[in-house]
């Protein structure tokens, strides 16, 4: 069974035990991103959209978008990190769950570059007060 953040609030607090198998950091200034679907397109949905970046893992991000995304879908996106030269391309994510223009996805690959760039960033992002542990 896949839950989103609003499933796990009841459990959230300092002594709460970390459920996540890569914890998340809440990015300073949500920052954008871009989309398209990967494969087969459904009849009549968008098939790029734009979003907004609000936490990333080293395995996926939640994303807040108007675009028309169900889980199961596979997009590629493309991710500029804050202070980053170069935006990153996952050339393959996984919509896992939905809720009110908000999705969380799975990242199914990175380069190593890539892989480099996200940790980098997440280490900068994770200084107290930072991490989420929901």
């Amino acid at each position: 069974m896949i839950m989103d953040d609003l499933d796990f609030k009841s459990g959230s607090g300092p002594n709460a035990p970390q459920l996540r198998k890569h914890p998340r950091v809440r990015v300073s200034a949500p920052f954008p991103c871009s989309f398209a679907r990967v494969g087969l397109l459904r009849k009549g949905a968008i098939e790029q959209g734009l979003g907004i970046v609000y936490d990333v893992s080293a395995k996926g991000a939640r994303v807040m978008t108007e675009a028309v995304i169900t889980p199961g879908d596979r997009i590629a996106m493309r991710l500029r990190l804050p202070n980053q030269a170069a935006s990153m391309l996952i050339e393959t994510a996984t919509v896992r769950w939905g809720r009110e223009h908000t999705y969380g996805v799975e990242f199914e690959a990175l380069s190593p570059n890539d892989n480099k760039h996200l940790q980098s960033f997440m280490s900068h992002q994770s200084k107290p007060g930072v991490m989420l542990t929901t």
